[in-house]
């Protein structure tokens, strides 16, 4: 490897959140305010929010697992249910199917997109199932279209995992159209400085169901039934009631007045990033092996991440310690939730019956390309401010360590 390529490529983080002064004045402002929890901020990122994604209701809380979560027991969710979704994903998705009491099954996915494969989703579809819970893995959209097919003939709801996906687009009825409408029945998204845009961490429900956006806005504040906000400017005394469990899920002001100015940047931000992910596809497309991303002619993806799968000679934990050496930081691919230990413990299915799986702990003869994704992908650097020379540093990095 050259030196000039160790000096370009020294220190390149896997991601880099894309704040400035705007996102500082906001939240001076919010603080300067007086008021810096949950309040008019929140409100004014919310309808800006629903109208970037053409939903009719958008809802702020903590962060997207709380979306998750209070989105599961909206469609009713409850002890002894099961939902459909991924074990390829971070762990908060399935884990949020246990906050409800409810068993998760898992369903392995295309090795092309990452996404759930709709192919399977029938085949482990019982009287328990309550849910489909699909995930816009790394920004790809799934093919949501055959998932609420199937949903539809089982009078299944259908909760988007869209944490990655703010900005990425489906082709729907010949037009283009933002994740987060939603499609299915509810859609939450994740601020976290991982991801798009970020408010620090924070979290968006998008619905076009009225009683559902009602039900987030009771439960993220204790249930309730009178808002702060409302109470602190009634001309009369008001005594506010607890008519539901509830719970603290709020988004702050401060968060809130980051994530309108977060919200302005994102078309800026989602177009370099395309541009980004095109450059790897073009740079790596001559590497023996390596398989790039694909995105589907029905979806258009923000690129939240940009993961490819290693030829077969190549060891992960190798060329991951190659790239680290030059200075370039890169993360293995998806976890599985099934994997992990806590997973030995939480409950979890595949839609084979337990006392018939022959299966060892860790592993899952119906998952093995949500195992293979993990153990042969690896997630390259790519955000905003990225340069044309890192990115060509890191690209040189990677084809060396192809090599070796």
């Amino acid at each position: 490897m050259s030196e000039s390529i160790k000096n370009i490529t020294q220190n390149i983080a896997i991601a880099k959140p894309w704040l400035g002064e705007a996102e500082a004045n906001a939240a001076s402002r919010a603080i300067m305010s007086g008021w810096v929890t949950q309040g008019p901020e929140v409100a004014a990122f919310e309808q800006e929010f629903a109208a970037y994604v053409g939903a009719s209701h958008a809802c702020a809380v903590s962060n997207c697992t709380t979306a998750l979560h209070l989105a599961l027991l909206a469609v009713g969710v409850q002890p002894g249910d099961e939902v459909i979704t991924v074990s390829h994903s971070y762990i908060a998705t399935a884990n949020s199917i246990r906050y409800c009491g409810a068993v998760p099954v898992f369903v392995d996915i295309e090795p092309q997109t990452f996404n759930i494969n709709p192919l399977l989703i029938n085949d482990v579809i019982s009287e328990r199932t309550r849910a489909i819970l699909v995930v816009h893995q790394m920004g790809m959209p799934c093919d949501l279209k055959a998932i609420l097919d199937i949903a539809k003939q089982h009078g299944l709801p259908v909760i988007e995992d869209a944490a990655c996906a703010i900005g990425s687009e489906i082709l729907w009825d010949g037009q283009w159209e933002k994740i987060g409408k939603p499609h299915g029945d509810i859609a939450c998204f994740s601020f976290h400085p991982r991801k798009v845009i970020t408010t620090g961490d924070g979290g968006m429900i998008t619905t076009n169901n009225s009683e559902y956006d009602k039900q987030f806005r009771l439960w993220r504040q204790h249930g309730m039934s009178v808002p702060d906000t409302v109470r602190h400017g009634a001309k009369q005394v008001i005594f506010e009631s607890y008519p539901m469990l509830g719970y603290n899920y709020r988004m702050t002001d401060i968060q809130a007045a980051v994530g309108r100015e977060q919200l302005k940047r994102l078309p800026e931000i989602v177009e370099r990033r395309r541009y980004l992910a095109q450059r790897y596809e073009e740079m790596l497309a001559d590497v023996v092996g390596l398989k790039l991303p694909s995105e589907p002619t029905r979806a258009k993806s923000n690129w939240q991440s940009f993961c490819v799968r290693l030829p077969e000679k190549c060891n992960q934990s190798q060329v991951m310690q190659v790239l680290l050496d030059a200075g370039v930081s890169t993360r293995r691919g998806i976890m599985c939730a099934h994997r992990e230990l806590a997973y030995q413990i939480e409950s979890w299915s595949c839609g084979v019956k337990q006392k018939d799986c022959e299966c060892e702990a860790g592993s899952c003869k119906l998952l093995t390309e949500s195992e293979q994704a993990q153990e042969r992908a690896i997630i390259l650097p790519l955000f905003h401010q990225m340069s044309q020379e890192e990115q060509n540093g890191v690209v040189e990095v990677l084809k060396t360590a192809c090599q070796v």
